[in-house]
């Protein structure tokens, strides 16, 4: 199944490029939209990270390493300590991707770190290396600013682990981390504000359908139905009459 998703992104992810002139019409669509919401703060909430090289440092990092690499430390830790958790939050992962994929297809944007006149700064690539190394640009789709899923997909985690952990300052990270990223998203120029939040609604759809998946999978009604499909076993034979 994940190998199907991997050949279903780069195969749209060659279509999204191809069109790279729509990407960047979207992008101004998204932020006229967000300009007649009176959202449109991009280079308003990067500023005060950008005056400081520590907080430039910090965003990039929670950018960087707060995606990927803290997602599968967490997946295996559900894999071992709690699967069946790990099974949902996977389904979730599936789910919301596949409706992803058709967003980026059907609907591809540039990120604001690609658009000229507005103010703001690719902090990534400008003060980091890392990222660039591990999800080169020939890997990466470059117009998928709608939805974020590095915030939609923290998010799922960071659930995983409020539900999961025992201690309160392990759930705390499953607070914290999702929060962070929404900021960092935006921080770093790579989304504009509107995409952490359809990422995460779209996270949150996607889990309602996994939670709900799992409970049919488990209701008496689908037991029922189950059992009422194996077959019966043969009758005992009956003892001679004495």
């Amino acid at each position: 199944m994940m190998f199907a998703a991997v050949i279903a992104y780069f195969a749209i992810r060659g279509l999204v490029e191809s069109g790279s002139r729509d990407a960047f019409a979207n992008a101004w669509h998204v932020i006229d939209f967000e300009r007649d919401l009176g959202i449109f703060w991009e280079e308003q909430l990067q500023r005060p990270f950008l005056e400081y090289s520590i907080l430039t440092t910090l965003m990039n990092w929670v950018y960087i390493y707060g995606h990927w690499p803290f997602i599968i430390v967490v997946a295996v830790w559900l894999v071992f300590w709690h699967p069946a958790e790990y099974r949902v939050i996977r389904n979730a992962f599936l789910i919301s991707g596949s409706a992803g994929l058709v967003i980026f297809l059907f609907f591809p944007v540039a990120p604001p770190r690609l658009i000229e006149g507005i103010g703001v700064v690719d902090t990534v690539t400008e003060h980091s290396r890392s990222y660039r190394i591990l999800q080169p640009p020939a890997l990466v789709n470059q117009y998928a600013a709608i939805p974020s899923f590095h915030f939609g997909w923290n998010m799922l985690i960071g659930l995983g682990i409020i539900r999961c952990a025992r201690t309160a300052p392990v759930r705390a990270i499953g607070i914290v981390s999702p929060v962070a990223m929404f900021v960092s998203t935006v921080a770093t120029a790579n989304h504009y504000i509107i995409d952490p939040v359809i990422g995460g609604a779209m996270a949150l759809a996607a889990l309602y359908l996994a939670e709900w998946l799992r409970g049919r999978r488990a209701s008496p009604f689908s037991r029922a139905l189950w059992f009422s499909a194996m077959p019966l076993p043969p009758p005992e034979p009956r003892p001679d009459a004495r």
